[in-house]
């Protein structure tokens, strides 16, 4: 087993993750971290759209920054990042110095409007489908630069997505 082993699952809201990163954690044997709950808990708010609504996104932004170092720092983990995370250089900068490996789970547009709806409450960059879209193809361009890409249709289970990570990191 190796020494250190960092994963950290990039892309778009709704694209599992959070679901991905725990079976992923378990079958490694690693802590698993959400990095959106490590935020609120470490700002004391039940959600980030209270966050954003209370201290404003660059307070979140910062907290965000803050909480990727600390689990950056740790030897084994795998993380779900928030959607916005690794748009920032900033961040990125975070995971490649800690060497991390970083998987962008592209999942089908449909896929993730059909399981995004009723959603947008808790997601305070969501808004409307049209402004999830733009906001998407903007953020596309930095989820591309992940170490692995895999394209999903957005029906497989989480742990068939855990299976196809552990094989393109080498575990399988």
């Amino acid at each position: 087993m190796r020494e250190q082993l960092r994963i950290f699952l990039v892309g778009f809201m709704g694209c599992g993750k959070t679901a991905v990163g725990r079976v992923l954690a378990g079958a490694l044997g690693v802590p698993f971290v959400d990095l959106d709950a490590a935020i609120t808990e470490a700002l004391g708010r039940a959600t980030i759209a209270e966050i954003f609504s209370h201290r404003g996104e660059p307070a979140f932004r910062e907290e965000e920054s803050r909480q990727l170092l600390r689990v950056a720092a740790m030897p084994r983990v795998v993380v779900a990042t928030g959607g916005g995370t690794f748009c920032s250089a900033r961040n990125r900068r975070i995971i490649e110095e800690a060497e991390g490996v970083t998987v962008f789970l592209d999942v089908e547009w449909s896929a993730l409007m059909a399981r995004l709806p009723g959603k947008n409450l808790d997601r305070p960059k969501f808004g409307s489908p049209e402004a999830a879209s733009r906001l998407m193809a903007t953020r596309r361009p930095a989820y591309e630069r992940a170490c692995i890409h895999l394209k999903l249709s957005g029906d497989e289970t989480p742990e068939e997505v855990a299976r196809s990570v552990l094989e393109r990191v080498g575990f399988v």
